[in-house]
């Protein structure tokens, strides 16, 4: 075994991470869980949230074990892929789901907590919602440095490859875990999605539309649903969702360095492959020094609590991007400066996305205003609103990623613009570390995301209890500032996929050399030429495999790629609406049939409800899931590489644009109901407010279901493009 003492530093960050998530836990259980009414309503939620997730790990455990044994056939079978494989994928939803388990346990614990930090004063509430989000956003950056240390100790010994070609199978190995993280991410974002939508329009549409009541009241049959919902589908979707994106950042540069500098070999190769891990190790550490300085006034503006947030954000920000220097000096890596830039801009790009986000889905900002303005002429112009103004965001984002893409590839490559094997390896190095420096502070900007469900579960759990106004007042404020927060971190990360799908499919490429030379094709035969695969570049690949837009098979894989975006987001939203009807008729039943519950008389049965969602969200999210893994199997059996990559192609281009236009259109339509609560318009009760209360309903799917599942259904894609790659060169039928 070869790994130098620098290398420690990135388990070591991990456990540090793990230790100020246990501390930052212990914390708040220590906090009162308020009055016995909080510590009930508590503790129905935890209970629902956890027997829904148990019952989600059954089913993908089903899953996982199928196709850990199709990855074993193929690799001792087939011979077609490394041996590793399967135990590498099956580590990686391990891990994924502890990361979410990890979040919702201290999302159900914490929100009790939070309601009755509220009643004391506004910072304590948002000290004890921020700091056990923080929980979630440190166990996942921790689990994912661990896992990625783990796997690299592990290859390192047992591989027996030699010289620079031992990093490249190394890394490209590794990525296989990044695929049973998106596949465990995904089933976590469509069920979770799926239950906490059906609920969370039900209660809506019946409780505060039909029947007039207000949100989270004891009396609708589904708060309680709704509740359980915001912790499986918010914290720990997004948990697992978030983890693969940290992951395969990290593998995807990592294996793009083994590949860049696989020439060279030895030091500077190692150190490249070294590099992100190293970056993502000091923004952990620097991360919490982020959240510690988060802290606000009593009576604080939205804009004040968004500073706030930001204070900590913007600090552990501007920490790497100075670290980043250090790190790349030290390593000795060839145009270290270069490298940096690239790492800044990845940074920039999340921070002007997250900006473009928080102003188009904040009703602190005209946008929203809008759409809550347009409300006292219905609800239809609620919602061609709300679909108007996600459709302009999209442009910011998309700007800035383009400009992320091609600045950090000129500064990777020293401002080649040529496309020569050298500038195009070391420029797709350098896009994947910007991809990187944009995750690299993933320890505290999850936790600004997580800290949103446990701020509106602290509302809930404020209104069923029967708390002062005033505590709700300060609950719904935190709500506000969640919302706002959780669509920016669902534009961070649906940007921060954009540019790793992109290295993704840069490693694709290497996966396929690996394939080749799985069933023993050591040459390829490029217009007359005879090349060895080990030493063959991404443009003798492209050539061989005729990758062009001239080529049907690239223009097949293309629209297949654009459409599979649009039907997973329609099977998704289906679900959703046929789940939410269930509700939406159950609740009424109680209505007519449970004597005294508007009265505040009878008792709803919450568990009903509770169990439709379960059942619905089981039942729907199995087809869409399964299809992201099916397809590019299917693709590349029958066209080849260049069908993949016009898959891969086709996937991203459509599925980022339609992900931010879902993502903000439904975080306005939720925003701009706010606006309305807060005594504009007519205020609660009114018409303008109940046409904002449709749109809102019509967005919940949008920004927490379909809209947050696409970046994984990206990435999933590549990640089974990688895996599959060697079964793909041997068996593809054109």
């Amino acid at each position: 075994m070869n790994v130098p003492l620098i290398f420690w530093l990135v388990p070591i960050a991990a456990i540090v991470a793990l230790v100020f998530a246990r501390y930052f836990f212990v914390q708040m259980k220590a906090q009162s869980e308020g009055t016995e009414r909080m510590k009930e309503i508590a503790s129905h939620v935890r209970k629902g949230a956890m027997a829904y997730l148990k019952q989600q790990y059954r089913v993908v455990t089903v899953v996982f074990i199928v196709l850990a044994a199709f990855f074993a056939l193929l690799a001792y079978g087939f011979g077609v892929q490394n041996p590793w494989v399967p135990f590498a994928f099956l580590t990686g939803g391990l891990f994924s789901g502890i990361a979410g388990f990890i979040g919702m346990k201290t999302a159900t614990y914490a929100s009790a907590r939070t309601a009755q930090a509220a009643s004391e004063s506004l910072n304590r509430g948002l000290r004890v919602a921020f700091r056990s989000g923080a929980v979630m956003g440190l166990a996942v950056v921790g689990l994912g440095l661990l896992d990625i240390s783990i796997w690299y100790l592990v290859l390192d010994y047992f591989e027996p490859a030699d010289g620079g070609q031992k990093l490249v199978v190394i890394t490209t190995t590794m990525l296989t875990f990044g695929m049973g993280a998106s596949t465990q991410a995904l089933f976590a974002r469509v069920g979770g999605g799926i239950y906490t939508k059906a609920a969370d329009v039900g209660a809506d549409l019946v409780g505060k539309v039909e029947a007039g009541i207000p949100e989270d009241d004891p009396r609708n049959p589904a708060t309680i649903a709704d509740n359980v919902g915001d912790n499986v589908g918010d914290v720990a979707g997004m948990g697992a969702d978030l983890y693969e994106s940290y992951c395969g950042s990290v593998l995807a540069t990592a294996a793009l360095g083994a590949a860049a500098f696989s020439s060279v070999g030895g030091t500077v190769q190692m150190n490249a492959v070294f590099a992100p891990m190293l970056i993502a190790a000091v923004g952990i550490l620097l991360s919490v020094i982020g959240i510690f300085l988060v802290r606000t006034k009593e009576g604080a503006t939205m804009k004040q609590l968004l500073g706030s947030l930001g204070m900590g954000v913007n600090v552990s920000s501007l920490l790497i991007a100075g670290a980043t220097f250090a790190i790349l000096f030290l390593l000795g890596i060839e145009n270290w400066l270069g490298l940096s830039f690239s790492v800044i801009t990845g940074l920039v790009a999340g921070i002007i996305i997250g900006q473009a986000t928080e102003y188009y889905t904040s009703h602190s900002y005209k946008p929203t205003q809008k759409v809550a303005q347009s409300g006292q002429t219905g609800p239809a112009t609620v919602i061609i609103s709300g679909l108007g103004l996600g459709m302009l965001s999209t442009a910011i984002p998309v700007i800035t990623i383009a400009a992320a893409i091609i600045f950090a590839y000129l500064f990777a490559n020293g401002f080649d613009m040529s496309i020569s094997a050298t500038s195009l390896s070391q420029g797709l190095y350098g896009i994947g570390i910007a991809a990187v420096g944009m995750l690299s502070t993933l320890g505290i900007t999850l936790a600004t995301d997580a800290y949103g469900p446990i701020a509106d579960n602290a509302g809930g759990n404020a209104e069923m209890s029967g708390l002062p106004k005033e505590v709700r007042r300060r609950t719904d404020a935190l709500d506000a500032l969640g919302n706002t927060t959780a669509a920016t971190g669902k534009g961070f990360a649906i940007g921060s996929a954009a540019l790793t799908a992109l290295a993704l499919m840069a490693s694709y490429i290497e996966e396929v050399k690996i394939g080749l030379l799985h069933i023993g094709q050591t040459a390829i035969d490029i217009a007359g030429r005879t090349v060895n695969v080990v030493d063959a570049t991404i443009p003798d690949f492209m050539e061989y495999y005729q990758v062009t837009l001239m080529n049907p098979k690239v223009l097949i894989g293309i629209f297949i790629g654009s459409m599979m975006a649009f039907v997973f987001c329609g099977l998704t939203m289906n679900a959703v609406g046929r789940a939410a009807q269930s509700m939406v008729e159950e609740v009424r039943r109680q209505f007519r049939e449970i004597k005294g519950i508007l009265t505040g008389e009878g008792t709803p049965d919450y568990a009903r409800c509770v169990e439709i969602s379960t059942k619905g969200a089981q039942k729907e999210m199995l087809f869409p899931s399964l299809l992201a893994i099916i397809v590019p199997i299917a693709v590349g059996v029958v066209f080849g590489v260049a069908g993949v990559l016009g898959l891969l192609v086709g996937g991203l281009g459509t599925g980022f644009v339609l992900a931010i236009f879902m993502a903000n259109s439904g975080g306005a339509w939720d925003n701009a109901k706010k606006y309305v609560e807060e005594g504009h318009y007519g205020g609660k009760g009114s018409d303008t407010h109940k046409a904002t209360v449709v749109g809102d309903t019509v967005g919940d799917p949008f920004k927490d279901t379909s809209g947050p599942s696409l970046n994984i259904l990206i990435k999933l894609m590549s990640m089974v493009s990688i895996v599959m790659a060697g079964l793909t060169v041997a068996f593809s039928v054109l």
